[in-house]
């Protein structure tokens, strides 16, 4: 029986992986690296292959390297963070997962395979650095300047039955200490209304510092929250979590579901006795920090797959709010609109009255996947390019002007042509253009009537019209109207 791949076919594989991969002997001597890890470490391959894995990485002390570990103690290490300079002096962090290569109990060697984690640290460090300098500059407050880009219960906007329970839950909540889990698909306005519970409890004048925990690495994400201590681990410096920069405020833990569960028995320390310890120090430090948590999936899935750590959900579901997509809560629509259009009105100094009947009907059938955020960027693009004071269909992204065709949301359009022909004499009839412009304005017109009518459909329009697609092409350029092909 043959072997699958031959040794040449196998190193040109890896050499293709997006991970570094090093092997090394029982000794510790380089035997096989492949380019990605040549490319991290500032190593030149041919040159390092045989040399001692520490002779490699001058700047690597034996105590610290993953690889002499792992031929030592047998044992696999998996994501364990390493900062370290290349030969270089490039410095360079990496969570490297370490295996033993055994062959009948014997060790034979130890394989790494290393992620490059180096922009993520340094802006998690700087985003730290920020939130330390602020605190100092208002003495752990926030300044009035500050406050002001914080939402209030006011700037939640809703007609929706439910969503209105929810507010008004959540304003009786703000006046406790209590931790608050909130449930809502992505862009349904959780972090909104996390910093109005903030804002009206009586941590208002503390900071309000929000993560998400699906944004950083697990290993990262631990340091960030609870600090580091110099010498925890390699590379690492005394610096201070989210935790001590919100002392005294409130944390807001945005897609809690995607923390590591051995993170989460942490969490929940921090939570039922207000106190942590720094990655490798033996110091408890007691904080005074409120938490609010948020689930993107239902909470009780997340149970039921082991996101969450049961103990931690019922300490946090003391107060749970569950926030309504936006298409179950419709009657809210019209309304975000309006917000949204003047909201840009004043940002982009436009002046959009509304949205036409076909865009309104649109909006209210088209099911928002996106949410709250989806129906502002689709406003905010729209009022980036329209040219008349109303948004019409052919003024939204594709997505949504091929959601109109395909399900029939149209309105009828009869008598359109015939005011559109009436309105270019002029609304008193005193004006009226030379006969060439006035022919040009009705044939465009009349096929910006046809494409509507046909959902952008350039082969359908040409039918319609009786003339061939080639012509109609080189009519739609001639007066620049856009199409859904």
């Amino acid at each position: 029986m043959s072997t699958f791949l031959t040794e040449a076919q196998a190193k040109f594989l890896l050499n293709y992986i997006s991970d570094g991969i090093q092997i090394v002997n029982s000794d510790g001597i380089l035997i096989y690296c492949n380019r990605q890890a040549a490319m991290l470490d500032d190593i030149n391959i041919s040159e390092s292959i045989g040399k001692h894995i520490t002779e490699v990485y001058p700047s690597l002390i034996h105590e610290e390297s993953t690889l002499l570990d792992v031929i030592e103690s047998r044992e696999m290490i998996l994501n364990r963070d390493q900062t370290y300079r290349t030969y270089r002096g490039k410095l360079v962090t990496t969570i490297n997962s370490t295996l033993p290569i055994l062959d009948r109990g014997e060790i034979k060697g130890a394989v790494e395979i290393s992620k490059n984690i180096t922009e993520y640290k340094e802006l998690s460090e700087r985003y730290l650095d920020l939130q330390s300098q602020v605190r100092e500059h208002d003495g752990g407050s926030r300044s009035s300047k500050a406050s002001k880009h914080y939402y209030n219960f006011e700037d939640i906007i809703t007609d929706n039955a439910e969503f209105n329970r929810v507010k008004t839950i959540a304003m009786k909540a703000a006046r406790t200490d209590i931790p608050v889990l909130i449930y809502g698909e992505t862009g349904t306005g959780k972090e909104l209304l996390t910093q109005a519970i903030h804002n009206s409890s009586k941590r208002r004048s503390k900071h309000f510092i929000a993560q998400n925990c699906a944004a950083l690495p697990s290993t990262l994400l631990e340091g960030i929250l609870f600090g580091t201590t110099k010498g925890g681990f390699t590379g690492a410096v005394d610096r201070q979590g989210l935790f001590e920069l919100a002392d005294g405020g409130t944390l807001f833990l945005d897609e809690i579901n995607s923390m590591p569960v051995e993170l989460q028995a942490k969490l929940l320390r921090v939570l039922q006795d207000g106190k942590l310890r720094r990655i490798g120090d033996s110091k408890e430090i007691y904080v005074d920090v409120r938490i609010i948590a948020a689930c993107n999936i239902d909470p009780n899935i997340a149970l039921e797959k082991g996101l969450i750590r049961r103990d931690l959900y019922y300490r946090l579901n003391t107060v749970t709010l569950w926030i309504p997509k936006l298409s179950d809560r419709k009657e809210d629509i019209p309304l975000l609109t309006k917000y949204f259009i003047s909201k840009y009105n004043n940002k982009l100094y436009r002046n959009i009255q509304g949205v036409s009947k076909e865009v309104e009907k649109l909006f209210l059938n088209y099911n928002w996947e996106g949410n709250v955020r989806e129906l502002e960027h689709v406003i905010e693009g729209a009022i980036n390019f329209v040219e008349t004071t109303e948004i019409g269909l052919m003024d939204l992204p594709p997505n949504l002007r091929r959601f109109s065709s395909l399900n029939g949301v149209h309105l009828d359009h009869s008598n359109e042509l015939e005011h559109s022909i009436l309105s270019m004499f002029g609304s008193d009839n005193r004006e009226i253009k030379d006969l060439k412009s006035i022919l040009d304005d009705i044939e465009k017109v009349t096929i910006q009537h046809a494409l509507r009518k046909c959902g952008g459909n350039v082969t359908k329009a040409s039918k319609q019209l009786g003339v061939p697609r080639q012509t109609l092409q080189y009519k739609l350029k001639k007066y620049d109207l856009e199409t859904i092909e």
